[in-house]
């Protein structure tokens, strides 16, 4: 069974950053593309960025040039650099998984984490 488990969440004021972890287990995570989604209260979740076994990433327009992703497979772990952040990047952040190996990142995931919350504030 894969477990995601999420952290480096929490209260920021807007124009400041965090870094979001999330750490799998298993020893096959060289094979797993990874993505983080966010979910907002009253909305739909979204994608925020992914990122591709040969470390290729793609990310929401809304995020482009102030979050990064990435990976560190010794480590089992994915991150989310978040810079210049705004009121409107509030909500819970959940960590994605699937074993997918390609130049594209897929679809659907199959393992999720419990989420991290961040809020900014204005």
């Amino acid at each position: 069974q894969v477990q995601l488990v999420e952290s480096g969440g929490g209260l920021v004021q807007a124009g400041n950053s965090l870094r979001l972890s999330c750490v799998v287990s298993g020893r096959t995570f060289s094979l797993y593309a990874m993505a983080w989604f966010r979910q907002a209260p009253g909305k739909q979740r979204e994608l925020v960025a992914g990122i591709t076994t040969d470390h290729r990433t793609n990310y929401a327009d809304s995020v482009k040039g102030r979050f990064a992703i990435s990976r560190d497979n010794r480590k089992n772990t994915v991150y989310l650099q978040m810079d210049a952040l705004k009121p409107d990047d509030t909500a819970d952040y959940y960590c994605a998984a699937k074993a997918h190996i390609g130049q594209t990142l897929p679809a659907q995931y199959d393992y999720w984490g419990q989420g991290t919350q961040v809020t900014v504030s204005s």
